[in-house]
């Protein structure tokens, strides 16, 4: 079975940063891409970033420039570390990924979220 889990998240000041990680497992052949969503309250899921196998990458508007998103293939995990922290960065943040499993089919899978809460 095929599992995400991000950890990481936590309680931060204006300013600060964090670095989030999302640990894939089970099960996995390979991974074409693995990227981040955030939702905040009463708002939509949004993207936040994307990479590729092939290393592309893409970041919303919002947070280009603070956010940069990383990998360990030997460890099939995905950071995320946010700099810069605004108020407005807080939501819980989740972890995708599509995979392709053992068996030959790829399914995008998700993480259960972890909280980022940005004070001022």
């Amino acid at each position: 079975q095929v599992q995400l889990v991000e950890s990481g998240g936590g309680l931060v000041q204006a300013g600060g940063s964090l670095r989030l990680s999302c640990a894939a497992s089970g099960g996995i052949f390979s991974i074409n891409f693995m990227g981040w969503y955030r939702q905040a309250p009463g708002k939509q899921r949004e993207l936040v970033t994307t990479l590729t196998s092939g290393g592309t990458t893409d970041y919303a508007d919002s947070v280009k420039g603070r956010f940069t998103i990383s990998r360990d293939s030997a460890k099939n995990t995905v950071y995320l570390q946010i700099n810069s922290l605004k108020l407005e960065d807080t939501a819980v943040y989740y972890c995708n990924a599509r995979i392709v499993t053992f068996s030959g089919r790829a399914s995008l899978f998700w993480g259960q979220g972890t909280q980022v809460t940005v004070s001022s």
